[in-house]
């Protein structure tokens, strides 16, 4: 996570001077010019309806003594424009490119998704143009400050994942994406986790859809694998009973090297987790050193 200290200094400076409205830095209206800049800066995107900002958008936040300040219209404040400037790449969408945009997913996406996407509030976008703040949202009380801590977030870990994906979108670019951000969630904050498995999944649908076009021998295998990724999201959301549930599902004869590895790996990992010593020390063997370490870390992280 970014360093937020700026918040402070700015806020609390606008406090003290009272600092008239003033026209702020512009922000950028090409979407995929900003994506290639995302990518580049490890950021996520900022994004708004550009008739979205000819309504105030006031919001609250804190200064360096824990006061409530009150922001009229966090669009017209050079301050937080320019700490939105540093946490993310911030963007205006013109409505013209609506209906293209709404076109590309009004069947692969969910309801509230659609309505997130429609509506005027702001939308944290990955540099993939995929929504990540689904969750509700209190715009009559919207903390800034909050916000930024929850969504600015650092995404080198999906550098090479996110780039492969811009340059290339077919199965594997899709794949590999969606299951690196159940990694990544990992190491984000509990609160933000629901959402970035949501955000894999639709990674994980796309791949999917690619599905057809591959020939049948690799299909059985790939089709395994897309479903112990998604079980694996069960795992970092520490749903261990739900994932052994769904691995005695799976018919484990047809499946290759590659996915029994992971099988054994989400076995050991979920055992681990609910304390079940027999079974872990059966999969211990199946499982290598990475995926050890992995285990770990899992572990440690959710059960602090």
């Amino acid at each position: 996570m970014r360093d937020l200290s700026k918040i402070i200094v700015f806020v609390f400076v606008l406090a003290l001077f009272s600092i008239p409205k003033v026209k702020a830095q512009e922000w950028m209206k090409s979407l995929d010019v900003a994506k290639r800049l995302a990518v580049t800066q490890n950021k996520m995107l900022f994004v708004m309806w550009e008739e979205a900002t000819q309504y105030e958008l006031p919001v609250f936040i804190k200064d360096q003594n824990g006061r409530t300040i009150f922001i009229k219209d966090l669009l017209l404040s050079e301050e937080i424009n320019e700490i939105i400037w540093d946490m993310f790449v911030p963007v205006l969408l013109n409505e013209t490119s609506y209906d293209d945009m709404y076109a590309q997913i009004k069947d692969k996406r969910s309801y509230g998704y659609l309505q997130l996407f429609r509506d005027d509030s702001i939308k944290i976008m990955d540099a993939g143009g995929n929504i990540l703040n689904t969750a509700y949202v209190n715009y009559n009380y919207f903390n800034f400050q909050d916000f930024v801590n929850k969504y600015a977030l650092n995404t080198k870990m999906l550098d090479q994942e996110l780039r492969n994906y811009d340059r290339k979108k077919d199965f594997y670019s899709a794949f590999y994406l969606g299951a690196k951000y159940i990694d990544f969630s990992i190491y984000s904050s509990e609160e933000i986790r629901p959402e970035i498995i949501e955000l894999s999944n639709i990674y994980l649908d796309e791949a999917e859809t690619f599905l057809e076009n591959i020939n049948e021998a690799d299909k059985t295998n790939l089709e395994i694998r897309c479903e112990l990724v998604r079980i694996k999201q069960e795992l970092v959301l520490n749903n261990p009973r739900k994932v052994l549930r769904r691995l005695k599902r799976l018919d484990s004869d047809n499946m290759s090297s590659a996915n029994k590895k992971l099988r054994a790996f989400l076995y050991f990992t979920s055992y681990k987790l609910l304390n079940d010593v027999e079974n872990v020390q059966e999969w211990k063997t199946e499982v290598s050193l990475v995926n050890m370490k992995e285990a770990n870390f899992i572990y440690k992280n959710l059960r602090n």
